[in-house]
């Protein structure tokens, strides 16, 4: 019992150090988000939207506010992680957690509750901006949440993955960029992949970030490109296939012990 209890003030530790890092200078990490989103809407949602009409029989601001949503919940939980830990080998203190009596997993879920914690709160200002141009009642909470959450430790697990290997702050921008982007926006952010000819909707299919944006959009709207069962099995494997790499770099010192 007194072990587990260490462990869990091992946990808390890491995770309030988390959450005061990217709190601190909450406008480098969480206004830009909720700028960049009422763009968005402004841009894509009003002036192209009423163009647009109506996709799966609702309005496009509406259609798109579940993509919004998530891609900022993704890029942040991927971001505090990535940045987090490189920083901490940058600047030599991993050692001090590697040397500890803490198992790995439990600095491992520390690092990915801090990404959890800051891709929920920026998710949750943006669905607050959303509301300023929409007028959506949640379909399903406990999908709408668990789909938040599994997507945002999904994430954090591969922003740990990539400050693993990166060898420099630049490196830590390859990823996202090359990436994460892409794969968000041809996501099912702003359409449905309905609209897609047969090879590029069996090609979209190959994407992760589909079936994350489409259970989502489940449980926000009650409406899916993908079965939500389905969904959730994908999200899961992955988080899994994730979760084993992250621990064996660590057991291995991967980038970290040289």
């Amino acid at each position: 019992m007194e072990r587990w209890h260490r462990y869990w003030i091992t946990f808390l530790t890491l995770l309030s150090k988390e959450v005061m890092r990217f709190s601190r200078i909450w406008v480098q990490t969480i206004l830009p988000s909720a700028i960049t989103t009422a763009l968005y809407f402004i841009i894509f949602g009003r002036l192209i939207g009423e163009r647009i009409g109506s996709m799966e029989g609702l309005a496009y601001i509406d259609f798109i506010v579940p993509g919004l949503v998530l891609m900022a919940v993704i890029t942040n939980s991927y971001s505090n992680v990535v940045s987090s830990f490189y920083s901490s080998k940058f600047s030599r203190y991993v050692e001090e957690l590697l040397v500890s009596p803490a198992p790995n997993w439990v600095i491992l879920a520390g690092y990915v509750a801090g990404g959890v914690a800051r891709g929920l709160t920026v998710g949750l200002v943006v669905m607050l901006v959303a509301m300023l141009f929409t007028d959506l009642t949640v379909h399903s909470w406990p999908v709408t949440l668990l789909v938040l959450v599994l997507t945002s430790v999904l994430f954090a697990l591969g922003g740990f993955i990539n400050a693993v290997y990166a060898n420099s702050f630049d490196d830590i921008s390859i990823v996202p960029t090359f990436v994460l982007t892409p794969l968000t926006y041809l996501g099912g952010v702003f359409y449905s992949i309905e609209l897609l000819p047969p090879l590029w909707q069996n090609l979209s299919l190959a994407n992760p970030v589909l079936y994350m944006v489409n259970a989502f959009r489940d449980g926000l709207l009650g409406v899916s490109d993908i079965p939500v069962a389905v969904a959730f099995g994908i999200i899961l494997v992955f988080i899994l296939a994730l979760a084993t790499y992250s621990l064996w770099l660590l057991e291995r010192g991967v980038g970290i012990k040289s």
